[in-house]
């Protein structure tokens, strides 16, 4: 008898074992992609960029790097997506702003939302927006057209990375993807605008 209370204890502490290992690996899954978008984010790793709060304290360097611009849409989503210019050579710790247009031909109002990298990947870690149309969904009338910032810097902590010495370029790209639920419309974005000269 004390055998099979023995024998039902450790059946009963294995099972609560397997439950705890299971509910810990499906709370890892639901929280891998907020962390590994956090790992991204203060790596720079897969040429995820910064966010700063205000330009680099260091100042401006006098060695360039040109920034490309590249702006694609994902299939389905009616719009076209064009940087201002393809190309700005820029100097290191140089804040500048690039404005993108972008303009909805379906016939309906269309929610997007910007996915973005830069290249080489190792730069990510030193490419810094201050502001950037890509931090919301983006949501356009039918046959709107904005004309929306980008604004960013190169750190100047870029020239102690030793495998980034040869760099001369930079390639910011934006993809934007269709988005049922935007989190702040254009609409709402006017002080940040192309002014119309």
């Amino acid at each position: 008898m004390t055998e099979t209370v023995g024998h039902s204890a450790q059946i009963r502490k294995t099972l609560i074992a397997c439950v705890v290992l299971v509910a810990g690996m499906t709370g890892l899954a639901f929280a891998s992609a907020p962390l590994y978008s956090i790992f991204c984010q203060l790596t720079g790793y897969g040429g995820t960029t910064q966010v700063a709060a205000a330009a680099p304290a260091e100042g401006i360097l006098e060695r360039a790097i040109t920034i490309r611009f590249d702006a694609n849409v994902a299939t389905g989503l009616p719009w076209t997506f064009e940087a201002e210019t393809p190309s700005l050579p820029l100097k290191i710790g140089q804040t500048a702003t690039v404005f993108y247009k972008i303009t909805n031909h379906g016939a309906d109002e269309t929610v997007g939302v910007a996915a973005f990298n830069v290249q080489p990947d190792l730069s990510g870690s030193y490419f810094n927006k201050l502001e950037c149309f890509c931090f919301t969904d983006m949501r356009l009338k039918p046959g709107e057209t904005v004309e929306v910032p980008v604004v960013f810097f190169v750190d100047p902590a870029i020239i102690k990375e030793r495998d980034l010495d040869k760099l001369d370029t930079i390639t910011l790209s934006y993809t934007f993807f269709a988005s049922k639920n935007a989190t702040k419309p254009v609409a709402a974005l006017t002080d940040l605008q192309k002014p119309q000269l």
